[in-house]
C-alpha cells in the first residue's frame, strides 16, 4: 500500500508532467491536498513531506482539525458549500474560501473577517456545467458579482473555482475547464487583479492543467480512498 509521501509525489509528478506537455511555466501549478474526512495525523504525515495547502468541505471538522494540527506554516482552504450561519467561522479560522457564490456570503465572510488578519483570500465558485444540484454562480453572473466582492474590505478576490459534471474522456473534461479559463481571462480584461483558476481533482489534473489551472485540489490520488460509510 503506498504511502502518502509516495502518493503526493505521484501527483506532483502528474502535475510537472502536465505542464510540460502543455507549454505551461514551471511552478505555475500548485496543489491542494484535500484532507476532508482524514484525521489531522495524515495532515501532518503529508506537511512532513512538504505539503502546505489543505483544503476542508465541512466547516466544524476544519476547524477541529485546524486546532488538532496547530501549525502555524500551512495554509488552510474552505471548499465546500458555505451557508450564512457558517461565514464567521470559516471568517475566523481559513486562509481562503474557494466557494463564493453570491453578494451575501461574501459580505458576511468581509465583516466577520478579524481585521487582525490578513484580507481572507476567495474565489468565486462558478456552476460552469449548469448542474441544477451544484452550488456555484451561474457564468452569465460572474462579471457582476466579480465586481461587487472585488470592492469589499477585508476579502481579496483572487480567481475562480469550479467542478464540472464528470467526463468520460479528455477532451470532454477540457471544456468545461476551458470556459472556466475564458471567463476568468474576461474578468483581467476588465480590469480585476486576478491570478487563480481552481480547478482540477484525482482523475482530470492533465485536463485542468491543459486549460490554465493555477491549482488543482486533490483528494484521493494523495489520501486515498475515502470510507463512504
Amino acid at each position: 500500500m503506498a504511502t502518502i509521501p509516495v502518493n503526493l509525489q505521484a501527483v506532483l509528478a502528474r502535475i510537472e508532467n502536465a505542464a510540460r506537455v502543455y507549454g505551461r511555466m514551471p511552478g505555475t501549478v500548485g496543489l491542494l491536498a484535500v484532507s476532508k474526512t482524514w484525521p489531522a495525523s495524515r495532515v501532518l504525515e503529508a506537511a512532513a513531506a512538504g505539503q502546505r495547502a489543505f483544503g476542508e468541505n465541512y466547516v466544524q471538522e476544519g476547524i477541529d482539525k485546524i486546532r488538532e494540527v496547530a501549525r502555524t506554516d500551512l495554509e488552510w482552504h474552505f471548499i465546500g458549500p458555505l451557508q450564512g450561519n457558517k461565514t464567521r467561522q470559516v471568517a475566523e479560522a481559513f486562509d481562503w474560501v474557494h466557494s463564493v457564490d453570491r453578494l451575501k456570503i461574501a459580505e458576511r465572510l468581509s465583516a466577520q473577517r478579524p481585521r487582525t488578519l490578513p484580507p481572507l483570500q476567495a474565489c468565486l465558485q462558478v456552476n460552469i456545467s449548469g448542474e441544477a444540484t451544484k452550488s456555484g454562480v451561474a457564468p452569465q453572473d460572474v462579471s457582476a458579482l466579480a465586481r461587487e466582492v472585488a470592492r469589499l474590505p477585508g476579502i481579496a478576490l483572487r480567481g475562480l473555482m469550479a467542478i464540472p459534471a464528470p467526463a468520460a474522456d479528455l477532451a470532454g473534461q477540457r471544456e468545461p475547464f476551458a470556459r472556466l479559463r475564458r471567463l476568468f481571462e474576461q474578468l483581467i480584461r476588465e480590469g480585476l487583479a486576478l491570478d487563480t483558476l481552481s480547478m482540477g481533482m484525482s482523475g482530470d489534473i492533465e485536463a485542468a492543467v491543459a486549460e490554465g489551472a493555477t491549482l488543482v485540489r486533490v483528494g484521493t490520488a494523495i489520501f486515498g480512498e475515502r470510507d463512504k460509510s
